[in-house]
């Protein structure tokens, strides 16, 4: 099964719109969305195309195929306008072998991670950062961010096929290295 995982949208249509064509070229199963959906946040500038309405309209007509966890921009009135759950604080799944417990990353972190196994993975998205790291007994995941990339890095998703990830460049449509 493939998926695709992203993070941080802050309602930007123009990103949703590109993530969107990105699922479908890919020919994805799944879209997992580690929260920050509408909301550009108090402390983000806005994002191209901010455009909420555009975001849910875009959201709700895949969300047969979307699993979501709630980030820290994101509440229940957004809860209100999207037809797939979302306010999930976590999730813990089992993806092509790979055992995963997702999270925004604001109240499970790699600052603050949940109880993990020996090659468990922790994915969160809310740093805005593509990251791949071996903390010892788990090894932290991150999207980087599709609306709001941090430090040059580009907007980006990752994709798991066969148990294998791969980040990918959402504008060049190329897999890079992550962070370590």
């Amino acid at each position: 099964m493939k998926w695709i995982i992203a993070s941080d949208l802050h309602g930007s249509a123009a990103w949703c719109r590109r993530l969107l064509d990105a699922f479908q070229d890919e020919q994805a199963e799944r879209l997992l969305l580690l929260g920050d959906l509408l909301y550009h946040g108090p402390r983000n500038p806005f994002p191209d195309d901010y455009d909420t309405p555009a975001v849910t309209a875009m959201l709700n007509s895949v969300s047969d195929r979307l699993l979501c966890v709630r980030g820290n921009c994101d509440s229940e009135v957004d809860q209100m306008v999207l037809s797939f759950p979302m306010m999930a604080e976590y999730a813990f799944l089992s993806v092509d072998g790979l055992n995963i417990f997702a999270a925004h990353g604001h109240n499970y972190g790699p600052e603050n991670p949940p109880p993990l196994k020996k090659g468990d993975y922790l994915l969160c998205g809310h740093f805005h950062l593509p990251i791949c790291e071996d903390r010892g007994t788990y090894t932290y995941l991150n999207p980087g961010s599709l609306a709001l990339p941090k430090d040059g890095t580009p907007h980006s998703y990752i994709v798991v096929e066969n148990g294998a990830l791969t980040w990918k460049d959402l504008v060049a449509g190329v897999p890079f290295e992550p962070m370590k």
